[in-house]
């Protein structure tokens, strides 16, 4: 499919002329840029840069969170006394909301950079935003009807989809073209390690305990993970003269 819909920009159909034309342009300014000819950034350089531990934190300290909901959903629905079959509704709202989450916070991102916010800040707005509707994950833990449960999920998924959007574009927003894909791929790595501690964590915190201080922390941790993009995140040009 990916084969039979692609096109390059010099031809694509649904482009205009502004597009194509903006596009083309930034691509011969990277492709002239001393990086382009001297491949990707060793993985030293980018480790010594603040933007790519701000990334890194940001995906480890988030992932987690979407993978108890996902993972672990069924389990604390019944915790709470649902039987799994009138509970269809706490199943597929939350997974809705993510969807309609990724597409938001790209749409919101974009906006505002047409409004004349820069890039990264735009970023940061969405990235802010969504780590704050991820709070909503402490009044699931109050309420007592199932529909008012998936609203919560819904809107903490919701959260999580749009700063999730923002943090894979960050790696194309600052690094040169040939790192993107490295950063991303250490961002992914600490997000994977990140999500298997926490499933480990999440086992042993509800057989011992309950669920409350789990949804507690996934609403907590994202704060955490929202200062280190804001505080280590910068420009594309403070990223070069790094």
């Amino acid at each position: 499919m990916f084969r039979r819909l692609y096109r390059s920009p010099e031809d694509h159909p649904r482009l205009s002329e502004s597009e194509r034309a903006d596009i083309l342009a930034n691509r011969v300014v990277e492709d002239s840029s001393p990086t382009a000819t001297s491949g990707p950034l060793p993985y030293g350089t980018l480790l010594s840069m603040p933007q790519t531990w701000g990334i890194v934190i940001g995906k480890a300290l988030t992932d987690p969170v979407w993978f108890f909901i996902t993972d672990w959903l069924a389990i604390y629905l019944v915790s709470r006394g649902f039987a799994l079959e009138d509970s269809l509704l706490a199943f597929w709202v939350p997974f809705v909301a993510a969807d309609l989450g990724n597409f938001a916070g790209g749409g919101a991102s974009s906006a505002l950079i047409r409004r004349g916010w820069r890039v990264i800040s735009a970023r940061q707005a969405v990235i802010v935003t969504g780590t704050l509707m991820m709070l909503l994950l402490i009044p699931a833990i109050y309420v007592t009807r199932l529909p008012a449960i998936a609203a919560c999920l819904a809107v903490a998924t919701f959260g999580y989809a749009a700063l999730s959007t923002m943090i894979l574009n960050l790696p194309a927003d600052i690094y040169p073209p040939t790192s993107v894909a490295s950063v991303s791929g250490m961002s992914g790595t600490a997000a994977g390690i990140g999500t298997i501690v926490a499933t480990f964590i999440t086992g042993y915190v509800a057989d011992r305990y309950s669920f409350e201080p789990l949804l507690i922390g996934g609403s907590l941790i994202p704060l955490v993970a929202m200062v280190a993009l804001l505080m280590l995140v910068r420009e594309r040009e403070s990223a070069t003269r790094s």
